[in-house]
């Protein structure tokens, strides 16, 4: 197993109100000064989202921007996209195989490629884009086309969604033959569609970790039968979840049920409107309660959510292990969590609980890589 934070630029108006001038740029600072934490403490990525026009949810709209800054500032942690938006009126395809390469030249090869389709109408219309379900179409057509571009040759393409005459799209990664490839994923379909591809997929815990297992053995089932788009196969199923290990359970629990989670998870269900709702969330404006203590206990014995003590969120992240998930990650900002406590918890999390799962200093996206490459020549 191994691990990562989430970066989201969730500001709620609880920051925004109390600070009406200097809240975003604070947080943003926040976001870069964790992520270095994280660095350092043997967190292996971080995953910066793209999001259009979200207020409150996600201000985090230029994730190319953030990760290349984020890239001079850190030495061995790999910076995905989770996501890129691939389809073209929101990013034109060259643009992104343009951006991931330089990305991947400026980190020295830590860069990491989710992509997606954008999952709000309010950013899709936002681009012009009036009939979701195009949005997959967008994301066929694209995807198959990135790794051509980044090949040492000229480039052209006359499609549905996208044209291009001939083109030598530069530069061209340093990692040859290209970064690695992953995809939002939150249903069966896309699970199963993502393995055939060869990607690997992102997804959030919006459920338990037993629901979540089907979706991942569905993936293991068809990994092995990959036709990849890219030049190999990147067998990874990353979970993006919630995290506050401090070496005082109890005080971890209780800074937990005042940092907006629930507020976060009402949004998501707001914005990201392609999402099915399940019957227990609220039509906004109403939100779903913050947790008290009480429920908070019922998933640390459960071992479904990792906030407790070092032991504790040990346990729970077995749970995971015990599923097939690959990689687990941690949107710990996309809460109002004081910075400082975040720094803590991802020191408290690497000193005593991240070394007794991840003992490989090599991460996995590389070593497949390496491996399946080694074995083509």
């Amino acid at each position: 197993m191994e691990f990562g934070i989430f970066n989201s630029l969730y500001l709620p108006k609880r920051l925004s109100e109390a600070d009406p001038v200097g809240a975003e740029h604070s947080r943003l600072m926040d976001e870069v000064t964790w992520t270095r934490a994280a660095d350092r403490s043997g967190f292996k990525y971080t995953w910066a989202t793209e999001h259009h026009f979200l207020e409150e949810y996600s201000h985090l709209s230029a994730n190319e921007v953030f990760l290349a800054y984020v890239a001079g500032t850190t030495s061995n942690i790999h910076i995905g996209s989770g996501i890129m938006n691939i389809t073209p009126p929101v990013n034109h395809p060259a643009r992104i195989a343009e951006r991931a390469a330089m990305l991947d030249h400026l980190s020295g090869g830590r860069f990491e490629l989710g992509m997606g389709r954008g999952s709000s109408s309010t950013e899709q219309r936002g681009f012009g884009i009036e009939d979701p379900a195009l949005t997959k179409l967008m994301f066929d057509e694209v995807v198959a086309e990135l790794p051509k571009m980044w090949k040492d040759e000229p480039y052209s393409h006359e499609g549905r969604f996208f044209t291009m005459p001939e083109r030598n799209v530069l530069p061209k990664p340093y990692t040859r033959p290209h970064p690695p490839l992953w995809v939002a994923a939150g249903n069966p379909s896309t699970f199963e569609k993502a393995a055939r591809m060869g990607l690997g997929v992102l997804c959030f815990a919006n459920s338990s970790p037993d629901e979540l297992a089907p979706l991942i053995e569905l993936y293991k089932k068809n990994i092995d039968k990959a036709e990849p788009v890219g030049g190999y196969v990147n067998n990874n199923i990353m979970v993006t979840s919630q995290m506050l290990c401090l070496e005082d359970g109890a005080r971890a629990r209780q800074i937990a049920t005042d940092i907006t989670m629930s507020y976060q998870h009402t949004l998501v269900y707001r914005y990201l409107d392609t999402f099915p709702k399940p019957d227990w969330v609220p039509t906004w404006p109403a939100t779903l309660p913050e947790p008290t203590v009480e429920v908070l206990e019922l998933g640390v014995r459960a071992g479904t959510i990792l906030i407790g003590d070092p032991e504790e969120c040990e346990r729970a992240v077995q749970t995971y292990v015990n599923i097939g998930a690959d990689q687990l990650v941690f949107g710990m900002l996309s809460t109002t969590m004081p910075v400082d406590v975040a720094v803590e918890a991802v020191e408290t999390f690497g000193r005593h609980v991240l070394p007794k799962f991840d003992t490989d200093p090599v991460h996995s996206t590389t070593r497949q890589r390496e491996a399946q490459l080694g074995s083509a020549a």
